[in-house]
């Protein structure tokens, strides 16, 4: 097990459930893994509680922004998170529940859910990769990506289960090309296209040729440098966009114009180990712009620092804190 220089203050059992959390954030994790950590937490309800408590002190890093937020605001001192004991845990069969639900729907995205482990194709952070399935259709895949062969109605097609993938229908297929994703249908005879699955959101883009997009009720039909987003029981309408823009990552770079501080926070967080909290709400509607490598995404960090003169700590875990 991984030993950091907080553990000190951890019983042996609490380092282990913390071990297990930097392993399943660490982007290398496998359904194995998974299997592993199911039968280490059902061991007791204490391995159970542990597990809930290392998740929630760790996920906090996420949401609890607004925790240091107010820490700061009240006397510019950035105030640690609650330290979790056994004392604040729930009872022994619900935490056993609990532990098992984050297994399968983790908090705020912080290791691969069940249903992304047990994909058919996977990529790893940072990592991007070129599949080809039926049809000689092309598949480019974004780092934080899984899909799924085949769709729940049988037709020729994928699940993008979570994650960005660039796909190529080269040439007129007999039977459309479905891709399922976030509750939604892309179907194609013949384009270049890309869907984005994040959180609640999914974002399609017809960068060639058309696409017919459905969801709930509604449908549209995509063409050249088009794009809709749905979610949440709506269907957006549809845009014209930047293709080198919406594309850009392609070609292994991020390209952000006037884009808020808060959007670029969120697209590094795909693209590194452990998470970056912005403290300051204020700075998350500042404008950047700039064209950076996918593979050195700590370079934003730095221009981060000296455009907007952000205080920069790091902390174990791979977590950044901007104030």
């Amino acid at each position: 097990m991984v030993r950091s220089d907080n553990d000190d203050a951890l019983d042996p059992l609490e380092r282990e459930a913390y071990a297990w959390i930097r392993r399943l954030t660490s982007g290398e994790a496998t359904a194995a893994d998974v299997d592993a950590l199911k039968r280490w937490r059902g061991r007791s309800a204490a391995h159970a509680e542990a597990f809930v408590s290392a998740s929630r002190l760790w996920g906090a890093l996420g949401p609890a922004g607004e925790h240091l937020r107010e820490g700061q605001s009240a006397g510019n001192t950035v105030r640690r998170p609650p330290v979790l004991t056994r004392r604040h845990m729930i009872g022994g069969a619900l935490a056993a529940s609990v532990a098992g639900a984050m297994v399968i729907r983790p908090p705020f995205g912080m290791w691969p859910s069940w249903s992304e482990l047990r994909a058919d194709y996977r990529t790893q952070v940072g990592e991007q990769r070129r599949i080809t399935v039926m049809d000689g259709v092309s598949i480019r895949m974004n780092t934080r990506t899984s899909i799924a062969l085949g769709t729940r109605d049988g037709e020729a097609g994928i699940e993008l289960v979570a994650g960005e993938a660039s796909i190529s229908v080269p040439a007129p297929v007999a039977r459309p090309f479905v891709v399922e994703a976030g509750g939604g249908r892309t179907s194609t005879l013949n384009a270049n296209f890309e869907i984005r699955v994040l959180d609640a959101l999914t974002c399609v883009t017809c960068l060639r040729q058309q696409v017919d997009v459905r969801y709930g009720q509604r449908a549209v039909t995509l063409r050249d440098r088009q794009q809709v987003s749905y979610g949440n029981g709506v269907l957006g309408a549809v845009a014209d966009i930047d293709p080198e823009v919406v594309s850009a990552w392609t070609n292994g770079v991020l390209l952000f114009r006037m884009t808020p501080l808060s959007d670029v926070v969120a697209e590094l967080n795909r693209y590194r180990s452990g998470r970056i909290v912005l403290l300051n709400a204020q700075l998350g509607s500042r404008p950047v712009n700039g064209r950076f490598r996918i593979d050195r995404p700590d370079d934003v960090l730095t221009q981060i620092e000296q455009a907007f003169g952000v205080t920069r700590k790091t902390l174990p875990g791979g977590v950044v804190l901007l104030s």
